[in-house]
């Protein structure tokens, strides 16, 4: 029931306070999120995690002024790969051999079904696909983080460009996806605060096929 009543508290934070989160809070949100699951376990993007007070207020504009970009304790930015390369299958290669303690040359049919995949894609078919593997490390920060009581908003309202280009991530490889802030509400702020939760009821939004 914990994560029930916990989904039934987050909401999309509107104001927060600023107040800190602890360190093995914020350690536990962020070691959910690198276990989220993604097509082929290939994980292809980056979580930029800012606490920097200096580097959010750089940020804010880029996110259309939002206050939670400086209210929060910490800023999550999703940076997807650009593209799928054969340097960064075979990264991920090499890094399965070594964590299994297998022969890299036995999963050189598994590389090779990647290459056939991933690596015809173009760019624009790549970052969406990406894109869409970060959204699933997204969800799963939302849920870690209301059951550690942590307030938390998604983000898409911002300009990709600038903060792609603030936080230097097309020169790795990456653009930026989504961002989650995370931090703590201010209640006597937030005009969302009280409201009631609103979603669609289950017969609405659920068809069970038995």
């Amino acid at each position: 029931m914990e994560i029930i009543e916990q989904l039934n508290w987050r909401y999309a934070t509107k104001a927060m306070n600023g107040t800190r989160i602890p360190k093995e809070k914020i350690d536990r949100i962020l070691e959910a999120a690198r276990l989220a699951p993604t097509s082929n376990g290939l994980q292809p993007f980056e979580i930029i995690a800012i606490s920097n007070p200096d580097l959010k207020e750089k940020i804010r504009p880029a996110a259309f002024n939002q206050q939670q970009i400086t209210g929060c304790s910490h800023l999550l930015v999703f940076a997807a790969w650009d593209k799928y390369t054969p340097e960064r299958i075979d990264g991920f290669i090499e890094h399965t051999a070594a964590e299994r303690g297998g022969d890299r040359e036995r999963l050189e049919s598994y590389r090779q079904s990647l290459m056939d995949k991933f690596g015809s894609m173009d760019a624009a078919d790549s970052y969406a696909h990406a894109a869409r593997q970060a959204y699933l490390s997204l969800g799963v920060t939302v849920v870690a983080a209301a059951v550690e009581g942590v307030d938390n908003t998604p983000m898409e309202g911002f300009d990709p460009d600038q903060l792609d280009a603030i936080l230097g991530l097309r020169e790795r490889g990456l653009r930026t996806a989504v961002i989650i802030a995370l931090g703590y509400r201010d209640a006597e702020k937030d005009w969302l605060v009280n409201l009631k939760k609103v979603r669609k009821h289950k017969a609405q939004f659920i068809t069970e096929l038995n």
